[in-house]
């Protein structure tokens, strides 16, 4: 009897287990982002608890709320599912495949996330979905087949919303190649002879200081980059750097102020004459900070620049007075 015990208790640990396997797993349903808040906190802890499952809904969030309406305007959030693509090439089509189904207008987002992702073989990816996104075809073509550049390849000199496309890019990964090319930026600060430039520069600095001022990890990362940057970068990146540990962020927008007033001051008329906060572009100071504070969002822990280039509230913040 005992022998007999002894073979039915061996065989149900063999088949149980067998049977566990083949019995067909439920898919956890993805929960849904109730608001822009939650759903710009999840992108915020992204990187510290990756969840690329969730992408997907993420982009269908954006779509409702209407964040990726003005393209100009959601370099954050096309920077970040580009990196969220980009660190998992494994899974990247089936997460595309899920976004849809997407507005023509929002599907930008999709075809720009795709080029700028890095993924090796991004181009046959992009093939994958042409007929999903017949109305951004040219756009797409244009760049499978045409001129335009991937995020590696565009100069923060032509297009300061790169700046925030690679900083959506760094909150999706964490990874240190984003905030290098920010950080390259900083060379512009220096500029003597364009404002737009010494414009670009000051969003760079900016940018930086406030994120790396409410993250450790960032703080860290710009002093290891600080040790081996350009001669050209140093002296602002450790400006940066000092002002993120004393949190006496203030006195970059007066350096900023006072190196446009020099520059105006000195410079021929045409840029004397430059009204450069308006025209160097709506999203040229793309510092998300400042409409964040204003509604309370990085008391929540919301990164500085997510939301895209909130260049409105930040002109009406850095804008010289009027005196």
């Amino acid at each position: 009897m005992r022998r007999v015990i002894a073979v039915l208790g061996l065989a149900l640990i063999v088949v149980l287990p067998a049977l566990a396997l083949a019995k067909p797993m439920k898919e956890k349903p993805i929960k849904p982002f109730q608001n822009s808040q939650e759903l710009l906190k999840w992108i915020n802890d992204y990187r510290k608890n990756p969840e690329p499952q969730r992408a997907p809904e993420a982009v269908k969030a954006m779509s409702a709320q209407g964040s990726i309406r003005e393209v100009d305007q959601a370099g954050v959030y096309i920077g970040f599912v580009a990196g969220v693509l980009g660190s998992n090439p494994e899974i990247a089509d089936d997460l595309i495949s899920k976004m849809f189904p997407l507005p023509p207008e929002d599907q930008v987002l999709v075809v720009k996330a795709i080029a700028y992702s890095g993924l090796p073989r991004w181009r046959d990816t992009m093939a994958k979905f042409v007929e999903r996104m017949p109305a951004r075809k040219v756009l797409i073509d244009k760049y499978m087949f045409g001129d335009k550049p991937t995020l590696t390849a565009i100069s923060i000199k032509d297009d300061a919303t790169v700046i925030d496309l690679n900083w959506g890019y760094y909150f999706a990964t964490g990874w240190e190649a984003p905030v290098r090319r920010i950080v390259g930026a900083l060379e512009l600060s220096l500029d003597k002879d364009k404002v737009e430039l010494l414009t670009i520069g000051a969003m760079a600095k900016w940018t930086l200081a406030q994120n790396a001022s409410r993250n450790d990890d960032l703080l860290l990362l710009l002093k290891k980059i600080s040790s081996d940057s350009d001669p050209k970068v140093r002296k602002p990146l450790t400006e940066v750097i000092e002002a993120a540990e004393t949190l006496e962020l203030s006195k970059l927008r007066k350096d900023a102020l006072a190196s446009i007033d020099e520059l105006k001051a000195k410079g021929p008329e045409s840029l004397r004459n430059y009204n450069w906060w308006g025209q160097t572009g709506q999203t040229v100071f793309a510092l998300g900070c400042v409409a964040a504070a204003a509604t309370g969002m990085v008391a929540a822990g919301i990164p500085c620049v997510v939301g895209g280039a909130a260049s409105t509230a930040a002109l009406k913040y850095l804008a010289p007075s009027a005196e």
